[in-house]
């Protein structure tokens, strides 16, 4: 699709390597590498294709580049099926830079399905090795924050009704903690087109971040979004480990990467997880 075609062409592009069978509906492509060279590049998937998903291609070769790398990256970054930009830089980043490396994430525009139009600027700096990570701790949740955002032709109320029923629902579990879910009207020219939606980050005594988020979609009710994201968090509040089920497959590659033994306590495995280790054990053996 799509996603997955500039996934592939961004590579191609900062190690100067050799696609063939890059097109869309291919099933099948040979992938030569070159030497990873950094530098600036664009990514555009023209559709509300994930910038999240391209980040995560890209970020593991430009760890490794012979300088630093911009990456301008374009589609949604709000879309269905992949991680919201708002997780990305409130849960993914700040966990992900345990590993000892750092990146910046400028949302310069946001982009929703199904037009996208979106774009991020990723910089970052090449790295000697990464450091291995422990996550085995859980600690206790010491604050609950989030935000709930309107785009374009929507109503600031529908995010304050988002915002107010996931923090209803999250108080019949937990009771005795301040609860701060920012509503946000995403000003006009930040954004393009007509979107929605939620996120809720717990932050834990050890410095665990999870999360639950949701989008709110044509004919979906706005307290049902706020619902869904909170029951989210909460079910990952529910297992015991460090990461939530969104982060944990997103950090096996950084975990395989890393100079030595890494350790995430998790709660159960997504297959999503369980593939990303299927590849980095076929790659690393």
């Amino acid at each position: 699709r799509p996603q997955h075609l500039s996934g592939l062409e961004i590579i191609r592009d900062l190690c100067e390597g050799k696609l063939e069978g890059g097109e869309i509906g291919s099933t099948e492509i040979t992938f030569t590498p070159g030497k990873i060279k950094g530098g600036t590049h664009i990514a555009d998937t023209k559709t509300a294709g994930s910038v999240c998903l391209l980040m995560q291609v890209a970020m593991p070769c430009v760890l490794f580049a012979a300088s630093p790398s911009e990456l301008h990256l374009k589609g949604g970054t709000n879309a269905e099926m992949a991680p919201q930009i708002d997780y990305t830089v409130m849960v993914f980043k700040p966990i992900v830079e345990k590993f000892n490396f750092t990146f910046n994430c400028d949302i310069k525009k946001r982009g929703y399905y199904p037009q996208g139009g979106g774009e991020v600027v990723v910089q970052m700096s090449p790295v000697k090795e990464l450091s291995p990570i422990n996550l085995t701790e859980r600690g206790t949740v010491t604050k609950i924050y989030g935000r709930a955002f309107v785009a374009g032709a929507l109503p600031i109320k529908l995010a304050k009704d988002m915002a107010a029923a996931a923090v209803r629902c999250i108080r019949k579990e937990i009771r005795d903690l301040y609860i701060n879910i920012q509503p946000v009207r995403e000003p006009d020219d930040q954004a393009f087109g007509t979107g929605s939606g939620i996120i809720v980050v717990a932050e834990t005594s050890t410095g665990c971040l999870l999360a639950g988020s949701s989008l709110g979609k044509r004919g979906k009710n706005s307290d049902k979004v706020g619902i869904e994201a909170a029951e989210i968090l909460l079910r990952n509040l529910k297992h015991g480990g460090t990461v939530d089920d969104s982060l944990q497959d997103q950090l096996i590659v950084f975990m395989a990467l890393a100079k030595g033994v890494s350790r995430v306590k998790s709660g159960p495995i997504t297959l999503h997880t369980q593939t990303a280790i299927h590849f980095a054990e076929q790659l690393t053996k």
